[in-house]
């Protein structure tokens, strides 16, 4: 007796193209953050260039896949193959388009990289100065006081009911709760610096705390500077309130 061979539907070719451009970008994306840690490419080449072309590859993964679906759903019913498929392309095609953009751009914030809890007379570096590169840790002053206060009204000095010596305590402890990396720990200056390091491209942003005495207790103001660029997309605010949170926390 003769046996008979069904066959399966195939995929559209769109579908399957537009998986592909996805799996690309995907790629390309990922590729410039580990070849700047790596130091495989500049740090240009890795933001601009590895970022523009993976977000084009996720816009071509979008439309290239929305095409595969309207052409799987032009077929039969019974030959309807790789609609799922065709649905997470599209979404991931979409959000790798996105992504860059967003962190290229960014929401709207000023293309300043120093950010401080106390603009008038900000926390000095002492001992990341020679980590970093020459006069970058100097405070530019009013220039980009001016546009913090516009941009992070909300960054404020942290006041504790405590001594300073219990406050520089409470600080450091919160320092390690993050997972920065310790540069140096002055109790009798009242003065932490660390080290940030971000997830992606490995960039190096240093932190200064500062603890003084104050009326109610003692004060708290922290420093956030990004080693590299002008502008840090919000980076160094996000983590000044992330810290004051954890402090506070620990109250």
């Amino acid at each position: 007796m003769r046996a008979y061979r069904i066959d399966r539907p195939s995929l559209s070719w769109l579908v399957v193209l537009g998986a592909g451009l996805a799996a690309a970008s995907a790629l390309v994306l990922l590729a410039g953050p580990l070849g700047y840690r790596f130091g495989i490419v500049p740090l240009r080449v890795a933001l601009l260039t590895f970022l523009t072309w993976g977000a084009y590859a996720g816009l071509a993964a979008a439309v290239v896949s929305l095409a595969g679906l309207v052409a799987t759903f032009m077929r039969p019913r019974e030959r309807r193959r790789g609609v799922a498929l065709a649905l997470v392309s599209l979404l991931a095609g979409l959000a790798l388009t996105l992504a860059p953009g967003r962190f290229r751009m960014g929401p709207p914030t000023p293309a300043i990289h120093d950010i401080t809890t106390d603009t008038q007379d900000p926390p000095e570096f002492v001992a990341v100065v020679p980590l970093n590169t020459p006069d970058r840790t100097v405070y530019a002053g009013e220039q980009i006081a001016e546009r913090q206060r516009a941009a992070y009204p909300d960054l404020a000095p942290v006041v504790l009911s405590v001594p300073p010596a219990q406050a520089f305590e409470r600080a450091l402890a919160t320092v390690r709760e993050m997972g920065w990396e310790m540069v140096a720990a002055d109790g009798a200056a009242g003065r932490i610096e660390a080290t940030d390091t971000t997830f992606w491209y490995g960039f190096k942003d240093d932190v200064v705390i500062r603890i003084r005495p104050a009326e109610e207790g003692s004060r708290v103001d922290i420093r956030s500077l990004s080693r590299v660029g002008g502008g840090d997309v919000g980076t160094n605010a996000k983590r000044i309130r992330a810290y004051v949170a954890a402090l506070k926390a620990q109250s």
